[in-house]
């Protein structure tokens, strides 16, 4: 298991996503859990915002990306009214949620389950970490930017999965700079990528999501705009550069296990 976490405003769920394109292109099945509950933004980018989550008798059933539910995602985005509505929450609240879904989604049988948290180090963190402690997750992936204010709080992260015992896997530096790699080398920590800055991926992600004016009831949910992002993704430059990151990272966990 993974788990994705930065600052706030420094591309983490588009990597998350991102990762978990390229784990999929390797033929790997994925899950993202986006416990991001105040700002839950997998469903918008992957086109997914007017499903809903269904319960079997094995649990909560994931919404699935693609046909072949190589890559499924569970958020409480699709529990929300609509996209417009806000979640104000307690911590024990969030907790309470972030365990739940811990325990009673079925994914089924996946290679990789990607937990998107919130910026920062808080409550959800906390949560995450105690709860996945007897599965042995596979560390946390640092989402970084080249700005110092961003260096600076992901060195908070860095110090804070070595307080709760979360091996790193590395560090990605989003829109790239060189600050990414500097904070690596200085805490001896893996350095996974740089990523350039593409004004293509903002333009798909805009196009992916539905209407501003649209809510749940309104739309019949579908798989075409989920669709029509995985394909245009694939072709994208950045797919390449996440190729990549995503192949080194499977390589690294497969020795480990």
């Amino acid at each position: 298991m993974n788990e994705s976490q930065s600052t706030s405003g420094v591309g983490k769920s588009s990597v998350t996503v991102q990762v978990a394109m390229g784990l999929k292109q390797l033929g790997k099945r994925v899950g993202i859990l986006d416990i991001d509950l105040c700002g839950p933004s997998i469903p918008r980018m992957l086109g997914l915002e007017e499903f809903k989550i269904h319960q079997s008798s094995s649990g909560w059933v994931p919404v699935y990306v693609d046909s072949e539910k190589r890559l499924g995602v569970m958020s409480l985005g699709f529990l929300l009214p609509d996209k417009n509505s806000s979640v104000v929450w307690r911590g024990p609240k969030k907790s309470t949620m972030i365990k739940q879904f811990l325990t009673d989604v079925h994914w089924g049988d996946i290679d990789y389950l990607i937990v998107d948290t919130p910026p920062g180090t808080s409550d959800e963190h906390l949560t995450v970490v105690e709860n996945l402690q007897e599965y042995n997750p596979d560390g946390a992936i640092l989402v970084t930017t080249p700005q110092m204010v961003s260096i600076l709080d992901v060195q908070k992260e860095l110090n804070f999965c070595k307080k709760v015992n979360l091996p790193i896997l590395g560090v990605v530096e989003n829109m790239s700079g060189g600050g990414g790699q500097q904070l690596a080398s200085k805490y001896q920590v893996p350095f996974l990528g740089s990523i350039p800055i593409d004004p293509s991926l903002a333009t798909l992600l805009d196009n992916t999501s539905s209407p501003t004016d649209s809510t749940a009831s309104n739309i019949t949910p579908d798989l075409s705009r989920a669709s029509l992002f995985v394909s245009k993704y694939i072709k994208s430059p950045l797919s390449s550069n996440f190729s990549l990151i995503a192949a080194g990272l499977d390589s690294k966990l497969s020795v480990l296990s």
